[in-house]
């Protein structure tokens, strides 16, 4: 094992859109083990939308990225090393070790998993595929004959909501952007309906896509994007509909001040469709992170759930990768790959 590691930290805070010059690539010393923590080197590192909000200095619901430190993320990867009973060299783990080659975490930090591949733990078994789970059985709650629209089908959270309440036994339209995503919703995960919105010129023609894919209106609504794309679903909701925010993609590189894409522009819907629209943020829910992973296994093991991966190599990478998730480049779920056998 080296004496020394590379990471990526924040360099400095963005103003609109992120780019490669707010990162920074490091070479650093690898830290000293201490009793009851554990040495992994990662195989794998998340890249998720949330990192961009947490690059700003503004109040949220978690703390700001601190600048000149390793950026946040989930990893997975193996114990290279262990001063803590519970974990012996070997064991497969998954962490928030952040954008690092290796990571020391204590005993508490970091979960065994299973003999799925490893990167699965950071998409359809990990945090993406938990918000999909808790936002279509807590708070949208298809049932047969519902329709449910999910804007970012194609990702990594959207391509298991529309999943999830499919088997439900309601009507799924997914919302994408390009025809390659708009296939691989519908003849891959067996989507209903995708509607691309790259080609509607404003909300109302989007709304009018939408409309065709869901002539009885919209019951569920599971949102990742904001923008024109919420505002074109909500004239479409029928009374007594849920909406579930996941994420405002839209919104995340605004310049402080501007209005957000995703403000609202007819909130006499809420009255007119009754309609219950709440956010969530999944790590508030972790008491039901048991129940929710083993009803997401039982999905992949079974071959059921269909899931992809966008896969850049080197840590060096993730700064473009990033940037791109930002942008829809993606298809599935956007990793890192660390280590070639991973």
């Amino acid at each position: 094992m080296s004496d020394t590691y590379r990471r990526i930290v924040l360099a400095s805070r963005p103003r609109g859109w992120a780019t490669v010059d707010d990162f920074r690539l490091e070479v650093v010393d690898m830290p000293p083990l201490e009793d009851g923590h554990v040495r992994v080197r990662n195989h794998f590192l998340s890249l998720d939308p949330y990192m961009r909000g947490r690059m700003n200095d503004a109040k949220s619901y978690a703390a700001p990225q601190a600048l000149g430190e390793t950026m946040i993320g989930a990893t997975v990867g193996e114990v290279v090393e262990s001063r803590d009973p519970g974990f012996a060299v070997g064991d497969r783990v998954a962490g928030y070790l952040g954008w690092a080659e290796y990571g020391v975490s204590a005993a508490g930090g970091l979960t065994k998993v299973g003999t799925h591949p490893l990167s699965a733990y950071l998409g359809v078994l990990g945090m993406p595929g938990m918000t999909a789970w808790y936002g279509v059985n807590k708070i949208l709650e298809p049932k047969p004959g519902d329709t449910l629209v999910v804007s970012a089908a194609a990702g990594a959270v959207g391509g298991v909501v529309g999943q999830l309440a499919r088997r439900a036994g309601a009507r799924v339209v997914g919302i994408a952007g390009g025809a390659e995503k708009c296939r691989y919703v519908t003849q891959e995960l067996g989507f209903d309906a995708c509607v691309d919105y790259k080609t509607a010129a404003d909300v109302k023609a989007l709304a009018g896509s939408i409309r065709t894919a869901a002539p009885a209106g919209v019951d569920a609504h599971f949102e990742n994007v904001g923008g024109d794309v919420l505002n074109a679903v909500m004239s479409l909701l029928n009374p007594f509909s849920r909406v579930a925010i996941c994420g405002l993609i839209s919104d995340y590189n605004m310049i402080p001040g501007d209005i957000p894409k995703s403000a609202i522009r007819n909130p006499g819907l809420f009255l007119t469709a009754r309609c219950r629209m709440q956010g969530f943020i999944v790590t508030d829910h972790l008491e039901l992170w048991s129940e929710g992973l083993r009803a997401l296994t039982a999905e992949v093991a079974s071959g059921r759930m269909k899931y992809r991966e966008s896969i850049a190599n080197g840590v060096e990478s993730a700064p473009a990768a990033f940037i791109g998730l930002l942008k829809g480049e993606n298809l599935g779920k956007q990793l890192v790959r660390l280590k070639d056998d991973g």
